[in-house]
């Protein structure tokens, strides 16, 4: 048995719930570590960030599942739509911890959204993100039929690069880290194109 089958069958014992929750914590953890304080000077702003970063690494893993399978034979498809979701609920809470803990104030936040091209671009991420999450159900695929679904589940390659260019945009100077993270993401889209040009060729 190779390396990958034991993988996946270690995968496989995972349930779906114990993904969900273990996911779900993460952000209970980082409140907690605001609110006690260890979050140093500026927890909220450090708070929203942390969310910020997990939600990109949560998208970023969702979109290695399918090269992940190719490349090394672990898959990790049984879990994508608990990961995908996962990746939703951190995106809300980032953006929660902006509306609710730093800016206070929906009007405050709708003029900076207008104002602001990287809140635009973040807000633009996430208008994008709700259809996908909302259809991550098998009764949408039933009701949609897989292609209009599997096409409409394909805004996730646009919803990534949005959120690393909200990423990039948001810090004051030119840092590594978001760079990466963008680089991650063209890369693992670029290994999507003879994918894609098939699923565009047939329509």
């Amino acid at each position: 048995m190779t390396h990958a089958q034991r993988a996946n069958m270690a995968l496989r014992k995972v349930p779906s719930w114990l993904v969900y929750l273990v996911g779900a914590l993460i952000p209970v953890w980082y409140f907690w570590l605001a609110l006690s304080g260890q979050m140093g000077v500026e927890p909220i702003n450090t708070l929203e960030r942390a969310l910020g970063v997990l939600a990109m690494q949560a998208l970023v893993v969702v979109l290695a599942v399918t090269p992940l399978r190719k490349w090394t034979g672990v898959s990790l498809v049984m879990h994508r739509r608990a990961l995908g979701l996962l990746a939703f609920f951190y995106v809300v809470c980032h953006l929660l911890a902006w509306v609710v803990l730093d800016i206070g104030d929906l009007s405050r936040a709708w003029s900076d959204i207008l104002k602001r091209p990287y809140i635009t671009i973040g807000m633009a991420a996430f208008v994008l993100l709700l259809p996908v999450a909302i259809t991550s159900n098998n009764r949408s695929i039933r009701k949609m039929g897989p292609v209009r679904w599997r096409r409409l589940h394909m805004l996730t390659y646009v919803i990534c690069v949005l959120g690393a260019v909200h990423y990039i945009m948001v810090q004051k100077v030119w840092e590594v880290e978001p760079v990466i993270y963008l680089a991650i993401i063209l890369a693992l889209l670029a290994t999507r194109i003879p994918t894609l040009r098939r699923e565009f060729a047939t329509s």
